[in-house]
């Protein structure tokens, strides 16, 4: 039940942001964020629990659990998301890479024990990721304003209704067997400490680094989508006309 709930969150925090003030500031205007006065304190908010609760339990996550083990979770909650790449994978019309998602779900769930280790990668099978977002701005779907979101973190409406169709795309949103509800809590739970346990060093070096958190989060955050969106190719829109 966390899931859809946290789809009702999403748009209900989308839905106030749209109709909150916006800011006349030209900078702000030529990096589509016209919310960013809300924005900033949505982000310094997000920050806040980050610094107080998910950092402190990441740092002790790394300590406390081995790095096998740390892995093996890390493997197994990719693996569970691999449905939702390969759903993405045909609706973009990207049958290779459908292909490779459907071989690392068979060799992973079986060889590797229920996605406990990455058997497919070792047979040379790589790993990617898709989600609804990307396929909507394959489709031709814009961006639309920045938004950030309580929780959440970037979120703008392209992206946040992509999360939504990813919850209905997702096998596990309709498996109902005894401990359904523990699983959906522990996977939410546990994808939160891995992925942020995972980048505690990359996340502190940004921070100690950037002069304006919030403008480099903006900025950092739209080249990791458009590079997701493009599959890893180099971006060839801005090059001289030769």
């Amino acid at each position: 039940m966390f899931r859809p709930l946290s789809l009702i969150a999403v748009f209900s925090a989308a839905l106030a942001l749209s109709g909150c003030e916006t800011t006349s500031n030209p900078d702000s205007l030529a990096q589509n964020d016209p919310y960013e006065p809300t924005n900033r304190e949505v982000f310094a908010f997000n920050q806040g629990l980050d610094k107080h609760v998910a950092r402190p339990v990441a740092v002790f996550y790394n300590h406390a659990v081995p790095a096998q083990a740390r892995d093996a979770i890390h493997n197994m909650l990719a693996n569970m998301d691999e449905p939702v790449t390969f759903a993405n994978d045909v609706l973009q019309g990207e049958p290779k890479r459908a292909a490779q998602t459907l071989g690392r779900i068979t060799f992973n769930t079986t060889l590797g024990i229920g996605g406990m280790f990455d058997i497919a990668s070792k047979m040379g099978i790589p790993e990617h990721t898709e989600d609804f977002g990307q396929t909507l701005a394959v489709w031709g779907a814009g961006e639309g304003p920045f938004l950030v979101l309580p929780f959440v973190g970037p979120a703008p409406p392209r992206d946040a209704a992509g999360k939504v169709v990813d919850i209905f795309q997702d096998p596990f949103t309709y498996l109902r067997f005894d401990g359904w509800h523990t699983l959906n809590y522990a996977r939410t739970g546990m994808g939160f400490v891995d992925l942020r346990a995972r980048n505690v060093e990359n996340l502190d070096q940004i921070e100690r680094t950037s002069v304006d958190l919030y403008a480099t989060q903006r900025s950092l955050y739209r080249q990791f989508r458009n590079s997701e969106i493009r599959n890893g190719a180099p971006d060839k829109t801005d090059l001289p006309d030769l």
